[in-house]
C-alpha cells in the first residue's frame, strides 16, 4: 500500500498532541475589565488635569509672600522709611501686606474645591474626593451620593456641593460619562409634578 512520508507522519502526530494538550503560558492573562485604578477608597473615576499647575501656582505664591516678608525690613531701612512718619510706614506696609497675604488667601479660596482625584465605592455608593489643603497636602472628603447637591445657579468654581463643601470637577475628564451622570444624579428617573409649576 501507499506509505506516507515520514515528515507527514511527524506533523500529524504534533497536531494530534497539541489538540489534546494545553501548554500553560508563562505570561499572565490580560483582563480589560476596567481602565480605572482601584484603591481602598474604591475605583478611580476622575483625575483633574490641573493638579500640578494649581500646586505650582500656590507654591510660587507662598514663596513670593515669604520673600516679601524677609526683604520688607531691609527696604524700610535702606530707603529711610524706617525713620519717616508713622503714617507713611503704615501705608507702605499695608500695600505690601495686601499682596503678601491677600494673594495666597485668594488663591486658596478659589482652588480649595478643585478635585485632584475622585474615587467611587460602588458597594456603599460613597465618594472620596482628594483636594489640596492650605499647606499643599492632600485632603480627603468622603461623602455619599445623597449628599451631592447641584447648585441651582451655575458657579464658576463649584460644580456641586458635597454637604456644605463646594467641589469643582471637569465633566470632560471622566473616562466613563456614566460615572459623572451618576455623581450628579442625572441618571435618576425624571419625575414631574403639577405642584412644581404652581
Amino acid at each position: 500500500g501507499y506509505r506516507y512520508p515520514c515528515s507527514r507522519l511527524v506533523a500529524a502526530g504534533r497536531r494530534s498532541f497539541l489538540s489534546h494538550c494545553k501548554v500553560p503560558s508563562s505570561c499572565p492573562a490580560t483582563r480589560c475589565l476596567s481602565t480605572a485604578a482601584s484603591s481602598e477608597d474604591g475605583q478611580l473615576i476622575y483625575t483633574g488635569n490641573l493638579g500640578m499647575a494649581v500646586r505650582g501656582v500656590k507654591m510660587f505664591s507662598y514663596c513670593t509672600s515669604g520673600a516679601s516678608l524677609l526683604i520688607m525690613p531691609q527696604v524700610l531701612l535702606k530707603t529711610g522709611m524706617g525713620v519717616e512718619s508713622f503714617a507713611l510706614q503704615v501705608a507702605f506696609c499695608g500695600i505690601i501686606g495686601v499682596f503678601t497675604f491677600l494673594t495666597p488667601v485668594l488663591l486658596h479660596v478659589i482652588t480649595k474645591g478643585y478635585v485632584l482625584r475622585l474615587y467611587h465605592n460602588a458597594n456603599t455608593d460613597t465618594y472620596t474626593a482628594i483636594t489640596n489643603s492650605v499647606f499643599l497636602t492632600e485632603r480627603r472628603c468622603v461623602f455619599t451620593r445623597n449628599q451631592v447637591r447641584v447648585p441651582s445657579i451655575s458657579k464658576m468654581f463649584t460644580s456641586f456641593y458635597a454637604g456644605q463643601r463646594g467641589l469643582l470637577v471637569n465633566p470632560d475628564h471622566f473616562p466613563i460619562p456614566q460615572d459623572y451622570n451618576h455623581l450628579m444624579g442625572y441618571d435618576k428617573p425624571f419625575s414631574f409634578s403639577t405642584d412644581d409649576i404652581e
